[in-house]
């Protein structure tokens, strides 16, 4: 399917969505269950709010308009919409079933894959949410420490020993809180100022729109290992993406721990903690982390085609080239119109940010106005680029 960029006299009708959106006011809270994908994302009034279906890189709203996509149902689409061999994995497992009373085979054959791609993955666990893992992992690191408190850097989702340092934080108790502190990236002496006897973790995200300086990651884990302190990779956004091994291959540095989701089945929930097997092992007796659908198997069927695709056919060196060229692209316009020092796209091009200088206080204002040009356009957007095989060099 072709990518379709044109211009539209009129922005797209989307009766339908505020339809929705009216019926779903004070039914679901914040209007979705993802905050990236709600109504406060997007300029309202132009911007549909549902979507109906999707294929390759475009999606269709309620209202039937079409868009090439550059969200990707924020990160867990790596293939593209709708991709035939995955989608065909799960309808063949559909007919064996679902979940079990005993385990799986996919169980092994997936862990003993992600042992192949993934530099520390001595030990693999499965569940089904990226905040289950990254949680897990600090309980583990707690554990094997012996240690309470943990630095971290990124976001890590919404259980209470993340949240709770955060604005939203109502309902964390106050002990918690106090156990976490945060450092600033590419900034070793943030951390060392908060790395003592008593930090059981460091965790943080690799990389997310600025690429690590100063050889910082591995000058963190040469602290962490010279403080005894376990060192963990939330990888969400670059595992599978920046390199089938994910930051760890693409910057060489190797984690105690390591988080993943989002990428790995192309749209499939399931997420994925791996690491060192004599830390991981504390989960046969001591440290208690289970759950019923860990193992529920269409997602494993996804992952184990998503996993052979991405590697078969180099998916994360396509993304990086074409999100190269989109990067480039939209600088060199930005150059052109004598506004390069007010926006530009940086980061990693699977993964590009549009910056908006707010020097002028109107970052937002340039932003929502960019946005919903590009919608006139046939183009969702909501501030970063998610590259999928799908997506063409057009």
């Amino acid at each position: 399917m072709p990518n379709k960029v044109q211009l539209n006299q009129e922005y797209p009708a989307i009766s339908e969505s505020e339809k929705l959106h009216a019926r779903a006011t004070g039914l679901i809270p914040a209007y979705a269950q993802t905050l990236a994908k709600g109504p406060t994302q997007y300029v309202d009034g132009v911007a549909p709010k549902y979507l109906r279906r999707a294929k390759g890189a475009h999606v269709w709203d309620v209202d039937g308009n079409e868009f090439l996509d550059y969200n990707m149902a924020i990160g867990p689409i790596s293939l593209g919409y709708g991709y035939e061999a995955v989608d065909d994995a799960i309808r063949r497992q559909l007919e064996d079933g679902i979940v079990f009373p005993l385990i799986h085979p996919l169980e092994v054959e997936v862990a003993e894959l992600i042992r192949e791609v993934i530099p520390n993955a001595e030990s693999v666990r499965y569940a089904k949410a990226g905040a289950e893992v990254t949680s897990a992992a600090v309980r583990l690191a707690r554990a094997y420490t012996g240690r309470d408190k943990v630095l971290c850097c990124g976001y890590h989702g919404w259980h209470d020993w993340y949240i709770g340092i955060t604005a939203r934080n109502l309902g964390v108790p106050q002990a918690v809180k106090d156990l976490v502190y945060t450092f600033n990236y590419n900034d070793m002496d943030s951390v060392m100022s908060a790395l003592d006897e008593d930090t059981a973790c460091v965790i943080l995200e690799p990389m997310t729109f600025d690429f690590p300086k100063d050889d910082f990651l591995a000058k963190l884990k040469a602290a962490c290992e010279a403080n005894g302190t376990l060192l963990i990779f939330d990888e969400m956004w670059t595992g599978f993406r920046w390199a089938l091994g994910g930051a760890q291959e693409y910057f060489g540095v190797t984690a105690d721990l390591a988080c993943y989701s989002k990428a790995i089945a192309n749209g499939m929930p399931i997420a994925v903690l791996a690491g060192r097997a004599d830390v991981m092992g504390l989960l046969d007796e001591h440290v208690f982390f289970f759950s019923t659908f860990g193992g529920e198997t269409l997602s494993l069927a996804a992952a184990g085609v998503t996993i052979r695709e991405l590697r078969d056919r180099d998916v994360p060196a396509d993304l990086a080239r074409k999100g190269q060229k989109l990067m480039d692209g939209y600088n060199e316009i930005a150059s052109e119109f004598g506004i390069r020092d007010i926006t530009y796209c940086k980061g990693h091009p699977a993964r590009g940010l549009i910056v908006f200088d707010d020097r002028q206080g109107q970052s937002l204002l340039m932003k929502s106005l960019v946005q919903q040009e590009l919608i006139r356009r046939g183009i969702l957007w909501s501030g970063f680029h998610n590259m999928s095989y799908s997506h063409t060099e057009a």
